[in-house]
């Protein structure tokens, strides 16, 4: 597959958040879209109609008044006081491919009925004791949910879903499972075994990633026959055999980084694939990431728009390029997936 562009598609999503829609500029989003996911896997989503620029940017400041306290106040919501998946992860705690990763950060995932500490993922979320932090990231947690039924819903134009079809897929996703970070990178360190955060594809569903504006710290792998990826910034490709390119996706003003999981591999039986991504952050900043998942427990198979897309292979397993997708409960594989992933053998980590 080629890509004649050095740079990800941005896309703008105002024409679904109009009243009245309009049909045509809707349908050219979703073509969009559709296009996006089957090149890229990821995608710059210009939100300019649908946020202040002053929202993320509060969340920016106040991610920076709790990183800067002292270790001592931002371990009382340490990751061990709940599930070992929400709460605060100390520099290097977080470990991805085996290496631990440059960064701290705060976890918080949909809050659960009775929750239950001692049961993965199934604690209570912890919130930093900053004046303002809870109240505005709990309304950019609306946002990020009600954005990511409207990207779904463009998504399902794009490939082409009935109105009932639609409408299933939503089922799947209207109680999304979420999950937030907010994450300091301190610099790189040259002499660093490891990455700000290492290589790998993200679980679920939608990304929304609010970036600081540090330059070359995301790398997206592209896939490209015929090209052999070189060592980006000195660093080792992660990539394995793969052939293809890293290229950066820095950050644009009123968008966000948005990219696709491993759930939409499923869907789509391969056609969407989820891509590698890194952050190599020479700098000392913050990001923020939403993933917009499906529901605990939603049962994630092939779609039969994705089928007549691709037809004649099996509904319940396919194959795209020798890999076979089969059907998953959602909660079951992201705790496959969350588990032995901190330094200090701890269980859950998003990455």
């Amino acid at each position: 597959m080629a890509h004649g562009l050095a740079s990800l598609p941005i896309i703008d999503i105002a024409p679904y958040l109009e009243i009245k829609r309009d049909h045509t500029r809707c349908q050219s989003t979703s073509v969009a879209l559709h296009n996006a996911c089957v090149e890229y896997g990821f995608f710059y989503l210009d939100i300019s109609q649908y946020i202040d620029p002053s929202e993320p940017e509060e969340l920016t400041r106040l991610a920076r008044e709790f990183f800067t306290l002292p270790q001592e106040e931002k371990d009382k919501i340490g990751l061990e006081n709940q599930d070992y998946a929400r709460g605060y992860q100390r520099l290097k705690q977080n470990v991805t491919n085996g290496k631990a990763d440059n960064h701290e950060g705060i976890d918080f995932y949909k809050p659960v009925e009775n929750p239950d500490k001692s049961r993965p993922l199934w604690g209570d979320n912890q919130w930093p004791d900053v004046p303002g932090f809870k109240h505005k990231y709990e309304q950019w947690i609306e946002k990020m949910k009600k954005l990511g039924l409207i990207v779904m819903e463009a998504m399902s134009v794009g490939l082409k879903m009935t109105t009932e079809e639609w409408m299933e897929l939503r089922a799947q996703v209207d109680d999304s499972f979420w999950v937030m970070r907010t994450i300091g990178y301190p610099p790189l360190p040259n002499d660093h075994d490891g990455f700000s955060c290492g290589a790998h594809k993200d679980y679920g569903c939608l990304t929304f990633l609010h970036a600081d504006p540090t330059r070359s710290a995301l790398q997206v792998f592209l896939r490209q026959s015929g090209t052999t990826a070189s060592e980006l910034d000195g660093l080792p490709a992660e990539h394995g055999t793969e052939e293809g390119t890293w290229i950066n996706a820095d950050p644009i003003p009123n968008c966000v980084v948005c990219n696709i999981g491993e759930m939409w591999e499923i869907w789509t039986k391969g056609l969407y694939k989820s891509t590698l991504h890194r952050v190599v952050h020479r700098g000392s900043n913050y990001r923020i990431p939403f993933f917009f998942e499906p529901n605990f427990t939603a049962n994630v198979a092939p779609l039969p728009a994705a089928l007549r897309i691709s037809p004649g292979q099996d509904k319940e397993s396919s194959s795209n390029e020798g890999q076979t997708y089969q059907s998953v409960v959602y909660g079951d594989f992201l705790l496959r997936k969350v588990g032995n992933n901190f330094a200090s053998g701890g269980k859950g980590k998003y990455d």
